[in-house]
């Protein structure tokens, strides 16, 4: 990095004060419903979050409490989660996909000291004892109290949020963040998304999506841009309008989108002219297409490689060249190398080798840890790299290739699922004996969830009902999508089952 962090400092903060003295009237965020628009400027936005930290100030939490928000994809998930960092406290997003005992267990893992919560979500969510509930009303009256004068006086390395990802165990694990998470993004700003502060950036995602969280409102209003934003009901033909609508000049999304949008879509209907470019991260750039979607709109396609670990640390963008198939070069300022996947030597292997992929522990955009997992924390780093399992090589460009996973995670629309877990649910349905997921290829650039099953001896099961028994139990994104039938799982000499063997075609 070519600028230290600051001693002292808050992300909220980072993202909110400056703008509100610089540009009070500008538009931060527009959020489109089924019914309208929401528009809240830098200066409102500055105000209701510092009345909205007082009023998590005044329950008496100790600082650098847990608050959990499983909340709707609205306007309050977004201020909550700033206000509670510029409280002092930690904040601690959820999908408001996860099932009841999902998120009980984020919630009894975390320690989280309260919970804020929509009505329907707070409903189904069982609280331990001495968790405060935070739900719209409370929330309503928090949001009344007099405001911080300032933000919390914090250190550029204490605790501000903490996400859940899966691993290669069972259950997802936290992974803790600091203040100083937004400073080390500022590399992606010029080295992926060319982002300005006249852009108008319009994600794709959710608020409580990590990737919708960072490049759909910190990193926008890091630089005094505007984002749009939308929570309206599913339809592909939203995306485009709104791009027109809002002249939007950078549109971030996953590339299962981008395809939807082509396939779906009268691009040239549409007045696309504002937009400088895509972004795109969270699963692979097919090369298909990226070429498809430059020759359709005209605009470049910017792609992004990162994890919950660090974010994105390699990317294309404005004034690269972009090779089809590389998720591009190293940031500015970050520092990569490949090791050795079999070995654990720090000495980076030879151009063109395959091996782990590895980026620097002392990048500010680096986890501050795994929440109580010391034993899985010790396993990613290697000296001063971390290891994030990616299997990669660099060409003699600097280019980043990539080569799959060194474990068994899953890529599900840009989400990591854990087979484990997945496993550990499906095996609880009376008539699975057996059970093992994976990543399975159902076409050339589309890969699901998938299951394969041996049944108990004299019980059957078909998909639709292992279908519905999985939907009760997890997040629907990490639902399988194929099952599969067989009579024995591929295993080791050792009785290890083979993930990777059921995604080959037979023999």
């Amino acid at each position: 990095m070519t600028e230290p962090v600051p001693a002292r400092f808050n992300l909220a903060r980072y993202c909110l004060a400056d703008n509100a003295r610089l540009r009070p009237d500008k538009t931060a965020m527009i959020l489109v419903g089924e019914t309208g628009e929401f528009r809240m400027s830098f200066a409102e936005a500055d105000l209701a979050v510092r009345r909205l930290a007082a009023g998590l100030r005044s329950l008496g939490l100790p600082t650098g409490s847990r608050i959990m928000i499983r909340m709707a994809n609205d306007a309050d998930y977004a201020l909550t989660y700033f206000a509670t960092m510029a409280a002092g406290y930690v904040a601690l997003p959820s999908s408001a996909q996860l099932t009841p005992a999902e998120a009980a267990y984020l919630l009894e893992n975390s320690g989280a000291a309260a919970v804020a919560a929509s009505a329907e979500l707070a409903a189904d969510l069982a609280l331990p004892a001495g968790v405060l509930l935070l739900d719209p009303v409370k929330l309503q009256a928090l949001k009344q109290t007099a405001p911080l004068p300032d933000y919390a006086d914090t250190a550029a390395d204490d605790p501000a949020y903490l996400v859940y990802t899966s691993g290669t165990t069972g259950k997802p694990k936290g992974v803790l963040h600091a203040h100083r998470a937004a400073w080390g993004r500022r590399p992606m700003h010029k080295g992926w998304l060319g982002l300005q502060d006249s852009d108008v950036m319009l994600h794709a995602g959710a608020f409580n999506w990590t990737y919708t969280l960072g490049v759909g409102l910190v990193d926008p209003w890091a630089v005094g841009a505007t984002t749009v934003l939308y929570n309206g009901h599913r339809d592909i033909q939203v995306w485009p309008q709104l791009m027109a609508r809002h002249r939007a000049t950078i549109f971030a999304a996953v590339p299962t989108l981008y395809r939807q949008i082509l396939k779906y879509c009268d691009l040239a209907a549409h007045d696309l002219s504002a937009l400088r470019h895509g972004a795109t991260a969270g699963e692979a750039l097919p090369p298909g297409l990226l070429e498809e979607w430059q020759s359709r709109t005209g605009k470049p396609l910017y792609e992004a490689l990162g994890m919950s670990e660090i974010s994105t640390y390699i990317s294309t963008g404005p004034g690269m060249t972009i090779k089809p198939g590389s998720p591009g070069k190293p940031q500015p300022g970050r520092r990569i190398a490949i090791l050795s996947p079999d070995s654990d030597s720090t000495a980076p292997l030879p151009q063109g080798e395959t091996g782990l992929l590895a980026v620097h522990r002392s990048d500010p955009s680096m986890m501050l840890g795994y929440w109580h997992r010391p034993e899985e924390e010790a396993l990613v780093y290697r000296g001063e790299w971390f290891c994030g399992g990616d299997l990669a090589s660099l060409d003699a460009d600097g280019y980043v290739w990539h080569h799959g996973r060194n474990d068994d995670v899953m890529n599900a629309m840009g989400y990591r699922v854990s087979p484990v877990e997945v496993e550990m649910t499906i095996a609880e349905h009376p008539a699975v004996a057996e059970v093992a997921v994976t990543e399975l290829k159902v076409r050339a650039d589309v890969s699901v969830v998938a299951a394969f099953i041996v049944l108990r001896e004299g019980m059957t099961a078909d998909p639709a009902e292992l279908s519905a028994f999985a939907e009760g139990r997890l997040a629907g994104y990490k639902c399988p999508r194929e099952w599969r039938f067989v009579t024995a799982l591929p295993r080791t000499a050792n009785g290890k089952v083979q993930r990777k063997k059921l995604a080959l075609p037979p023999a």
